[in-house]
């Protein structure tokens, strides 16, 4: 099933949780903070399907808030770190935990 967007709403909220609104994405940003930084270690740490985990990467590559950065080049291979947004957004991802650590 595919998920609708917001983009019939003219709300700050609402852009980003097109965004940010799939329930990887947060868990991906905060996984690259906590320093996992290559495909794999980001796919061993959260368990995710390796589609699944691409398709996220590139929303948050193109969104600016993940940057690539290629480590090798045979065979050709990137990590991923936060650009000055990611690190923005996690800010906010403390604020969740901590929420999440006090309310469920």
């Amino acid at each position: 099933m595919e998920r609708k967007g917001f983009a019939h709403i003219d709300s700050d909220l609402a852009r980003a949780l097109d965004l940010l609104g799939e329930r990887w994405t947060l868990l991906i940003v905060q996984t690259i903070r906590d320093g996992h930084v290559r495909f794999e270690a980001l796919r061993e740490e959260l368990g995710i399907a390796r589609n699944i985990l691409a398709s996220r990467l590139e929303d948050l590559v193109g969104a600016g808030v993940v940057e690539r950065r290629a480590y090798t080049e045979r065979p050709p291979r990137d990590e991923y770190h936060l650009t000055e947004a990611g690190h923005d957004l996690s800010v906010s991802l403390d604020h969740l935990a901590q929420w999440g650590k006090k309310w469920i």
